[in-house]
């Protein structure tokens, strides 16, 4: 039998490098990109920190910090150095010159992360245009190398004309990249047009990643999408139309998990995938409560939607994952203090009814109630009443359906022409 090569992707070793400036966000901070290495593949060897309140314009740490970061990778045998923050070209070609070994920074790292999670045509476009969109600025840094040779037979040109060259190649694949993007988008606005034909409330799922919302989007609809506790499991949104209590009903929408500092080339390749937070009625943001930094990834979800326009929409704070906690019985004095929450575990249910009642009550928030007398002619406004709505009265008289109910927007624009002030 011949030998066959093995399936298993090697393991990068590397050394940590922490810069955040507060003290109080250290233990997210090293946990968050530790679970960043893990869905990498990258094994952590040793971390060290500095506290910057502004990078250093040549190697983003101090010329001190330098040097002890290449003792760490040489005693170590670290193949990479990871600089938790983003660098600049000429940060990291001269970081890889002073330490003798790859230096890699976090957005390469998510980028890494997202090149392996996407696999739909959206998710791979959006992710090369990222990434491609992330390097393009590098470039002048990898050819800096012939500004340094001042002339000599075959020192003149050719690196101008190569980064030239290479610039005009990456342009050139962003804009297509960005066309194919806007025509995905088009399918997606569709898709959006077609479920605003069917009147539900639209809800939102956000949060952290790893906060635990494809686990609650499985519960909600019986839906089978990778739950993994590792950072950026999905990619992908799934919509899905929710029965609720009492019946009512909406459609529910599971996004991409938010991180602190969201890499902006990120933000700016997902677009047509984080707007559906935009064009969202409400947000059902869902907080990992066993977290010790769970206020801080909080606030970073937080100005995320900030950063899309969102930070205005109702929203419903779900703390989840109450069964790993250590005190249960914060979690519910928590939920209980905080306005519009609940406490729930996705895992085991617990708390998921008080979810569905603060659901309820939103949808409400977002009907409104109508009295009206549809001729017989247009009685299919009053199976769109049960299908888009609360049916509360229907009675048929003489000269028409008289129907009372609690409808979405559009279809008391519909039965606007209809409408009566009184049953009598």
């Amino acid at each position: 039998m011949p030998k066959t090569e093995s399936l298993v992707e090697p393991v990068e070793k590397a050394v940590l490098v922490y810069v955040n400036e507060d003290e109080a966000e250290d233990s997210m901070v090293e946990s968050e990109l530790e679970g960043l290495c893990e869905a990498a593949h990258v094994e952590p060897l040793v971390g060290i920190r500095q506290r910057l309140d502004r990078p250093y314009k040549a190697t983003y740490v101090g010329s001190g910090k330098v040097e002890e970061i290449a003792l760490l990778a040489k005693e170590s045998e670290a193949d990479i150095v990871l600089i938790d923050g983003e660098l600049s070209g000429i940060q990291q070609r001269n970081l890889e010159e002073h330490l003798g070994v790859k230096v890699i920074d976090r957005t390469q790292l998510i980028l890494d992360i997202f090149a392996r999670r996407a696999r739909t045509r959206e998710g791979m476009l959006q992710v090369e245009l990222a990434q491609l969109t992330y390097m393009k600025p590098k470039l002048m840094s990898v050819y800096t190398k012939f500004e340094r040779q001042k002339g000599g037979i075959g020192m003149r040109g050719p690196g101008e004309t190569k980064l030239e060259t290479d610039r005009r190649m990456v342009e050139t694949r962003i804009s297509k990249l960005k066309e194919e993007i806007e025509d995905v988008k088009r399918v997606r606005d569709q898709q959006r047009a077609s479920r605003r034909k069917h009147p539900f409330p639209f809800g939102t799922i956000v949060g952290y990643t790893s906060a635990g919302k494809s686990t609650l989007m499985n519960r909600l609809a019986g839906t089978e999408l990778l739950a993994d506790a590792m950072p950026f499991a999905t990619l992908d949104p799934t919509t899905r139309k929710i029965d609720l209590p009492e019946g009512y009903a909406l459609f529910l929408t599971d996004t991409v998990g938010f991180i602190r500092n969201l890499p902006t080339h990120l933000v700016a390749a997902f677009q047509s995938t984080l707007e559906e937070v935009t064009f969202a009625d409400f947000v059902l943001h869902v907080v990992d409560v066993s977290n010790a930094s769970w206020d801080l990834q909080r606030d970073a979800v937080m100005e995320t939607l900030r950063i899309l326009g969102a930070e205005d929409k109702p929203i419903i704070t779900v703390f989840n994952k109450i069964d790993a906690n250590e005190d249960p019985s914060f979690v519910r004095r928590l939920a209980a203090q905080w306005e519009n929450s609940v406490a729930i575990s996705a895992v085991t249910g617990e708390g998921i009814d008080d979810m569905l009642r603060a659901i309820v009550r939103q949808v409400r928030d977002l009907l409104g109630f109508v009295r009206a007398l549809v001729p017989y002619d247009q009685s299919g406004l009053v199976q769109n009443c049960y299908d888009y709505g609360r049916v509360h009265t229907v009675d048929y008289r003489e000269e028409g359906i008289f129907v009372e109910a609690e409808l979405v927007a559009e279809m008391r624009v519909k039965l606007a022409k209809y409408a009566v002030e009184t049953a009598t």
